[in-house]
């Protein structure tokens, strides 16, 4: 089956009418791109970010749109005709939000929230892992093979902060160790760490959907829930969350960013045994000096530092 991609360009002012107009006619699953938004989240949420690639910015240039798709039958086109009425309507009724510009584009393949899969092969991390999409048929050769579909949610492996990770977990992990992953995301972390010879893990995130995910990753390599617990949650504020992690791990793995390494540096120690391990991740190269200063503010001693494609990663004691 094919798709439309419908597009309508408007005002800012006239976002808010317009997707009111859509969801009257029945039709959800908006995508709204607005510079406006972009820039406020961007200023707002300084903590979850530390580089914006320069492309990005130029592409919500201006940008007012929304987003939204019919199905390329009779029904899709009835539907189509019915938001072209709607429009007119709007533009009769509220004059000052402008003219809302309605345009289309053919998709071909109906599934297209799962295109990127076609671009997510095996593949070979360090000397011990192979990531295998779920999806895929790939022989391991040897090697400890870690299967995973991480629907929306980050952690496939392919990006540098991920593979730096896992190449400093295959020569961490030792029979027995407990593993606490902060931002677990799809859980790539901490089952790795689980076949690498775990006995157990504890996987949080900020993000409900990753609780989900990287339960459903753990069962896809015969990972059960005796020896793998997520939650949802945020440790640095939500003391609940923090009895259930509970302490004395072996290594503690975050990778996330910049910022949030930094606010959970001094609540780190308190989670980990004695001699254990500290491995962060997700550092933008800019930001590298800066954290490293903060770990060892914290009390960290800086072990090993690893940089690949413009991140660091630190472990420290």
């Amino acid at each position: 089956m094919k798709w439309l991609a419908l597009h309508i360009d408007a005002r800012p002012d006239a976002l808010e009418p317009v997707c009111d107009l859509l969801r009257e006619q029945g039709i959800e699953g908006l995508v709204i791109e607005d510079e406006q938004d972009f820039q406020d989240f961007l200023e707002h949420n300084r903590q979850y970010w530390d580089y914006v690639d320069e492309d990005l910015r130029q592409s919500m240039s201006g940008k007012s749109r929304v987003t939204f798709y019919l199905e390329d039958s009779p029904e899709g086109y009835a539907a189509l005709a019915a938001v072209r009425i709607a429009l007119s309507a709007l533009e009769k009724a509220r004059p000052e939000i402008g003219v809302p510009i309605l345009s289309m584009d053919n998709v071909e393949d109906a599934d297209w929230e799962n295109n990127w899969k076609a671009f997510y092969k095996p593949m070979e991390i360090g000397e011990r892992l192979l990531v295998i999409p779920e999806w895929e048929e790939a022989n391991s050769d040897g090697r400890v093979a870690l299967r995973l579909n991480p629907g929306l949610i980050f952690g496939t492996g392919s990006h540098a902060t991920t593979r730096l990770c896992l190449q400093a977990l295959e020569k961490l992990v030792r029979p027995g160790m407990r593993v606490l992953d902060l931002g677990c995301g799809s859980g790539i972390l901490s089952i790795a760490a689980l076949l690498l010879g775990a006995d157990r893990a504890f996987g949080c995130d900020i993000d409900d959907k990753a609780v989900d995910v990287a339960y459903e990753n753990a069962s896809l390599n015969g990972i059960g829930r005796d020896r793998y617990t997520v939650r949802a949650g945020d440790v640095l504020t939500d003391s609940g969350l923090k009895k259930q992690i509970g302490t004395g791990y072996d290594i503690v793995v975050a990778n996330i960013v910049a910022d949030v390494i930094i606010a959970l540096a001094p609540a780190v120690r308190p989670l980990m045994r004695e001699g254990g391990w500290f491995l962060c991740s997700g550092i933008i190269d800019d930001r590298a000096e800066e954290v490293r200063r903060r770990l060892e503010e914290a009390g960290f001693t800086i072990e090993e530092a690893n940089s690949s494609e413009g991140w660091f990663s630190f472990l420290c004691r």
